[in-house]
């Protein structure tokens, strides 16, 4: 076999993992988060000044944030049920330690604090959850899209070939979930008064990047003879033409339903592409082409994968505007979110209830159709990995009362009370939407040009596996190589970010 056949035979034919060890790996970035939190209190609690210098931020970030996922997708996947306890424990530790070597003049009874956390007031208009969450799907999809050429990739977290949950399954409906979270029908404030088409229009201009780079893919793809898993979209499509005419087909949908009614748009597309699977030979066309024999002769055969998926996608879009909506509702405290994440986590215990049930009854979970069952399976991993983020945050939240005057970047800040005095103004003015150090913060760096961050990690990943026989490589030389690849990406982004550059010009 050529090394063209090889590579695509490595990553198909595969059957994805459980739901049980999708939801420990979703487990490790908010812990991650948590620690890298907890590290940059401690800091601050000992030196009497916040880190600084952006050299150590950026190492810091990058072995916290990054560097333990990377393991974890390689070397350290046997052992995965371990890692997040391992974290979780050394959390504790980190937390314990600020806990008990808190300034004397500061302390005051744990009950007290408890008290104090529940009545405290958050910027209501930054929810740093939304932005960790968007940042990390694209890191954990920037990671896997390399990883998965290399054999120390476990290939049960790669795309399943037609039915299965595999990990980047996942990211692909989850980067739907994160971009509805931040459309402009969700960010459009309900009291400005637009021209009902002006969104669509919006959309029709600044999707023309995601076609761009959608032919450039093509393009480069079939003119180096790049291996690619046809099964995934077809010959023609790819990822970025489905993002862009999710984009599209939902602008129009909110043009004409009310946008506080997409969730019935999202049920009635998700149940009526199910049911045509179900009660007509789309599925076998689907999976085995018009001639029975995986034919891909004309457009439809060629890319049939591609363009039938793009309603269950399109579901996804519209259910996730719904929770982008109700995300934004006005909550500006602790209590308030505690019972916002209440609420999310009985909705996610919903949607698992129908899941068990599509799957008995439907079908199995299928990326490559994009069914029921996998609408339903990534918004409630996307919802439980979103909940996580909140729990961090609250967390954080809480850590910094015990130490007056800590800051961490991408996380809540404290406000005034609406009822407090002149006086207590001060302590309690935000800094900032993303807090004085949002300067020396990995997340705000990628946060700033996420498109660009995945395009510069596709033709990264091009390149390394057009230098390198990937799939016969030893294990520290892939360790060293993604380790490589991840800095270099988030280092241009960390550069981009410190002389304030956004390459965003549509």
């Amino acid at each position: 076999m050529s090394q063209k056949h090889l590579k695509e035979a490595f990553i198909s034919n595969l059957n994805g993992t459980t739901l049980l060890e999708i939801s420990l790996g979703l487990s490790l970035a908010p812990l991650c988060l948590l620690c890298r939190g907890l590290l940059l209190i401690l800091y601050y609690l000992h030196y009497g000044k916040p880190l600084r210098s952006r050299k150590y931020s950026l190492l810091l970030d990058f072995l916290v944030l990054v560097s333990p996922l990377l393991f974890s997708c390689t070397v350290l996947s046997s052992v995965l049920f371990f890692v997040p306890i391992i974290i979780a424990a050394f959390c504790a530790g980190i937390f314990s330690k600020i806990y008990s070597q808190r300034r004397h003049e500061t302390r005051v009874p744990f009950r007290q604090i408890v008290k104090d956390f529940q009545e405290t007031y958050l910027d209501p208009g930054y929810i740093p959850a939304i932005t960790v969450f968007r940042v990390y799907v694209n890191v954990l999809t920037s990671i896997g899209i390399l990883a998965v050429d290399f054999p120390q990739y476990p290939r049960r977290y790669a795309k399943a070939e037609t039915y299965g949950t595999g990990v980047m399954d996942f990211g692909v409906g989850a980067f739907i979930f994160g971009n509805a979270l931040v459309c402009p029908e969700v960010r459009q404030k309900s009291y400005v008064t637009q021209p009902k088409f002006s969104n669509l229009a919006r959309q029709l201009f600044s999707v023309w990047p995601l076609i761009f780079l959608g032919v450039g893919r093509l393009l480069s793809v079939k003119s180096i003879e790049y291996h690619e898993h046809t099964s995934e979209y077809g010959v023609h499509w790819n990822f970025f033409f489905t993002l862009a005419f999710v984009r599209l087909a939902a602008s129009l949908l909110l043009a004409i339903f009310p946008k506080n009614k997409s969730w019935v748009v999202a049920i009635n597309l998700a149940v009526l592409y199910q049911l045509i699977l179900n009660t007509t030979s789309l599925k076998m066309f689907i999976l085995h082409g018009s001639d029975g024999r995986d034919t891909r002769v004309g457009f439809l055969n060629a890319n049939r994968e591609g363009l039938l998926s793009l309603f269950g996608y399109l579901a996804i879009y519209m259910a996730s505007v719904q929770v982008g909506l109700w995300l934004l509702k006005r909550r500006n405290s602790v209590k308030g979110w505690t019972e916002a994440a209440g609420s999310l986590l009985l909705t996610v215990l919903v949607l698992f209830a129908f899941l068990h049930m599509s799957q008995a009854y439907a079908d199995p979970v299928s990326r490559r159709m994009a069914n029921l069952s996998y609408c339903l399976w990534v918004l409630a991993h996307c919802l439980t990995f979103f909940i996580c983020f909140v729990v961090t945050d609250l967390t954080l939240v809480f850590t910094k009362l015990l130490v007056k005057g800590s800051s961490v970047p991408c996380c809540w800040n404290v406000v005034k009370h609406p009822n407090a005095s002149a006086e207590d103004e001060t302590e309690a003015v935000p800094v900032g939407r993303e807090g004085k150090l949002s300067h020396g913060c990995l997340i705000s760096a990628i946060s700033k040009n996420q498109l660009l961050f995945f395009l510069l990690a596709n033709v990264m990943t091009g390149t390394v596996n057009i230098l390198i026989d990937t799939i016969h490589s030893k294990t520290a030389l892939t360790l060293c190589i993604l380790h490589l690849y991840m800095f270099f990406n988030c280092l241009i982004m960390y550069i981009l970010h410190a002389k304030n550059i956004v390459l965003k010009f549509w």
